[in-house]
């Protein structure tokens, strides 16, 4: 099976590495997320009042936010004739878009890598940027 059969077929689960677990279970990770990132922010810094680097960067080029957003339009309004297909392409787009994510870290990394591997000087800048890419989506998944 190539690439592209593996991802047509991709599975949230087969991402986790790991049976799906219940609704209850989800739900009960889900809240204490959400007590987590309450406490997070009642101690690192006054309600309300964002840090000054907050600023959310683009996990994607726009053109493709725009595509997996209008997939996921389609996918929801074929949520009142075939429900099941709707939940079966939304854990599909969901596990391709987790997957192109984590090959775009992968990706800057082994750039980054190369770079060092080679005796390459990788400027402070390029170093910072990733880091606050890296950080920007680590606070994404701590708020989700």
């Amino acid at each position: 099976m190539d690439d592209r059969e593996r991802m047509a077929r991709l599975k949230t689960e087969e991402m986790a590495r790991e049976p799906a677990r219940s609704t209850e279970d989800l739900r009960r990770t889900a809240e204490q997320a959400e007590r987590a990132r309450r406490e997070d922010q009642r101690f690192m810094r006054p309600e309300g009042e964002p840090r000054p680097t907050d600023a959310k960067m683009a996990l994607f080029p726009e053109a493709d936010l725009q595509h997996m957003r209008s997939h996921w339009t389609n996918i929801q309004a074929g949520f009142v004739d075939e429900p099941r297909k709707s939940v079966e392409e939304a854990d599909h787009l969901v596990a391709q878009t987790i997957q192109r994510l984590a090959e775009s870290f992968a990706n800057a990394r082994t750039n980054l890598e190369g770079q060092w591997a080679r005796g390459g000087d990788v400027s402070t800048e390029d170093l910072r940027v990733a880091l606050q890419r890296y950080r920007s989506f680590f606070d994404r998944l701590l708020a989700v």
